[in-house]
Formats: structure tokens, C-alpha cells, sequence
């Protein structure tokens, strides 16, 4: 059996301007993640993760204050998203930034499940996104929405179009 060569590892200098074109993209391009208020808190490709900060627009019951369902669902999906992203750019480390930005863009969500345990109270929030399967043409990522105290607020289970 052959191997296709192994490509170089990007230089440190091009992972730097990798992780500055992801941040944009998923802090400020997806318009809908700056209305959330996601930021970039992890690159690391066994557990990509995003954070943010409680606001009076993310509430979704106003007798409690806590977090509207749909921001956790969307959050979820999009950590979900990020993670697929951030493990393409390590399963193909010798790409450039440009290279793995087009592969972004054929990047879509099938299926996605979540499971709310915990009510949505918090300060802050972070979700983490776990590839259990990363395939040719799909990808399988498990993610997580904790507090600021470690509270377990939700899980998902995601597949994502990665081709």
C-alpha cells in the first residue's frame, strides 16, 4: 500500500495568520455569532472553544433571566461548526490559511440534536466541540455548554458536510 507524501506543517508564522482568519471569521463575519457575542477561546483540535458573555438580548425568560434556548441550540451548532473547522486545518496541517478558508466554505450542517439539562444561568459561557469522526465527506463533532462554574447547561451531537 502507498501513502500520499506528507505535506510540511505549516511554519508557525502561517498557523498564526490561520488562527487570525478564523477568529474574524467566526467572531465577526457570521454576523449572527457577533449578535451572540461569540469570541474564540481555544484552537485546540481535540476541544475547540468558544465563549461569551450573558446579556439582557440573550434572555429568554425574563422572570429568571436565563439563556434563551435558541442561543444555546445556535451556539452549540456553531462551536459544533468550529471545531470541524479547526480539525480540518490539523488534518491538513501543510495547507495555507487561504487553503483551509475554502474548504470552510462547503462546511454545512445535517443534523443536529440538543439536550438542555441545566437552566441557562450564568455570567459567562463556554461551549466545546469534540470531532468523534472527521471523514472525507462528513464530520461527527459532540458538544458542550458549561458556565462559569463548571455547570453542564447542555449537549449536542452534530454532523457536519465537510466536502
Amino acid at each position: 500500500m502507498t501513502h500520499a507524501p506528507q505535506l510540511p506543517r505549516r511554519s508557525p508564522q502561517e498557523q498564526a495568520r490561520l488562527e487570525a482568519m478564523l477568529r474574524e471569521m467566526f467572531e465577526h463575519r457570521i454576523s449572527f455569532n457577533e449578535v451572540i457575542g461569540l469570541k474564540v477561546a481555544s484552537f485546540d483540535p481535540a476541544a475547540a472553544q468558544l465563549s461569551f458573555a450573558m446579556r439582557p438580548e440573550l434572555v429568554g425568560h425574563y422572570l429568571y433571566g436565563r439563556l434563551h434556548g435558541g442561543v444555546i441550540a445556535a451556539t452549540l451548532d456553531t462551536v459544533g461548526g468550529f471545531a470541524a473547522v479547526v480539525g480540518i486545518a490539523e488534518k491538513y496541517a501543510g495547507e495555507t490559511a487561504e487553503q483551509v478558508a475554502h474548504r470552510f466554505g462547503r462546511i454545512g450542517t445535517i443534523d443536529l440534536r440538543t439536550d438542555f439539562l441545566h437552566q441557562g444561568i450564568g455570567k459567562t459561557f463556554t461551549a466545546t466541540g469534540r470531532i468523534t469522526r472527521l471523514g472525507g465527506r462528513i464530520a461527527s463533532i459532540q458538544m458542550t455548554l458549561e458556565n462559569e462554574a463548571g455547570l453542564l447547561i447542555a449537549t449536542g451531537c452534530a454532523a457536519y458536510v465537510v466536502s
